[in-house]
């Protein structure tokens, strides 16, 4: 697996790909990943890593290779290519070793893409990208500064990291469109959602509360996670503004969190947190009144945020300012735990929270089908099991094209629906 983003990173995309990594690692397979440094929300490396050119750990039964890059503390197209071209000088310099049934790349990373496509060209094996964001969508609908130029350039590393692969995962059908744009024949695009990747909470909600000087009876609003230009907390801000009676609360870090400080001086109602701890993140989440998950108005179809899969464990309602064509949007209405709003629109956004704040059993009612919506749909399990037939079916697509290493492999592993044998002795 190709993926910048790995363990010890709690958010985001690192999450699941160590998930995955770790699930093929303790079902037989050998498994080895190509990683960056971890650095993300905060976009900076961890202390714990800092200094080094590259490190290699055996983390749960998988073999980690980390190559050193740059990490942009702020974001312009500029910053974000210097990030890319590092990634992808150090990993075309030294890629992992050994021979592999199949490669597995963790997009958005660019280099990430371009990386694996061309490790799986020189081993002669499937390629198997996973599309979490789409960069070029991102560049031109984020307003990074120089958005234009990167969207062009982005949307070339992901045609050739696509175009070439044996299937491509996507994890909403709202990323169908812009995958096929990119040359990828429909047929071979494949939808693996992911899956909630925290526990439920535990706690006593009135002792987190307490704990987080949450008293009183004045409504939370709390927004977790990434702190960057695609998320528009602006919006967060402007409602602090205009509500002096409700707490407005952003929990993680990010390239803007210290604008957004900046903006936000002088409000008594706007807090920062730091990212919480896993053992008590979903805690945090369901001592808030109403989670809150915004995105620029001009965010459409390049990206789903993970937050969501948290959000609707926390049995809280959720409350999204976006653009209601949106993925975001439709993974929102389908959960049914959570309304919409108009992006941009403080006062929408203030409207619908103090609607919540005002009746109780209502907004527990509609965040109620959170969890039952993880339990049907977003089961770690189950996301899982359409990992393991996406590879499988990768691996019997090489074999019926004659390729004779991945498909004696493919052959000696069994078919879909075997996910404990189907993977004993392989490599990837």
């Amino acid at each position: 697996m190709v993926s910048t983003n790995y363990a010890p990173e709690l958010t985001g995309i690192g999450p699941y790909a160590t998930q995955l990594a770790e699930h093929w690692a303790a079902s037989g397979a050998t498994t080895e990943v190509l990683a960056g440094m971890p650095h993300y929300p905060a976009w900076r490396v961890d202390e714990r890593y800092r200094g080094a050119w590259r490190r290699e750990e055996n983390r749960e039964g998988v073999r980690v290779h980390r190559r050193r890059h740059y990490v942009p503390p702020r974001q312009t197209a500029l910053r974000r290519g210097a990030f890319e071209a590092s990634v992808l000088l150090h990993g075309v310099l030294a890629p992992p070793p050994g021979r592999f049934d199949a490669v597995v790349s963790q997009m958005p990373s660019l280099a990430g893409g371009v990386l694996a496509a061309r490790l799986a060209r020189r081993l002669r094996v499937p390629h198997i990208p996973v599309v979490q964001d789409l960069m070029g969508a991102a560049a031109a609908q984020s307003g990074i500064r120089g958005g234009g130029r990167a969207a062009e350039v982005a949307a070339k590393a992901e045609r050739y990291a696509l175009r070439g692969a044996a299937l491509v995962g996507v994890i909403h059908e709202s990323f169908r469109e812009g995958v096929t744009a990119l040359g990828v024949d429909p047929g071979r695009i494949r939808v693996v959602p992911n899956w909630t990747h925290v526990q439920a909470p535990s706690a006593d909600r009135a002792a987190t509360r307490a704990r987080l000087g949450w008293t009183g009876d004045t409504p939370v609003l709390l927004h977790s996670g990434n702190m960057g230009l695609k998320q528009g907390l602006d919006v967060l801000v402007g409602l602090a503004r205009l509500a002096p009676d409700i707490r407005v609360v952003l929990m993680g870090d990010g390239n803007q969190r210290d604008g957004l400080r900046e903006r936000a001086a002088g409000l008594p109602n706007l807090d920062f947190l730091p990212p919480a701890g896993a053992d008590d993140f979903t805690d945090v989440l369901a001592a808030a009144d109403v989670l809150a998950v915004t995105q620029r108005a001009s965010v459409l179809d390049m990206s789903v945020p993970s937050k969501l899969t948290s959000y609707f464990v926390s049995g809280r309602p959720v409350v999204a300012s976006v653009a209601d064509e949106g993925g975001t949007a439709d993974e929102v209405r389908r959960s049914g735990a959570g309304v919409l709003v108009a992006p941009e629109d403080p006062a929408a956004l203030l409207a619908a929270v103090r609607r919540l704040a005002a009746d109780p059993p209502a907004a527990d009612a509609l965040g109620a089908h959170g969890p039952r919506y993880v339990a049907q749909h977003l089961s770690r399990e189950a996301g899982l099991a359409r990992f393991d037939a996406l590879l499988t079916e990768a691996l019997g697509d090489a074999e019926a094209l004659g390729d004779a290493g991945a498909g004696q492999a493919a052959t000696e592993r069994g078919g879909p629906g075997q996910a404990g044998d189907a993977r004993g002795g392989a490599r990837r």
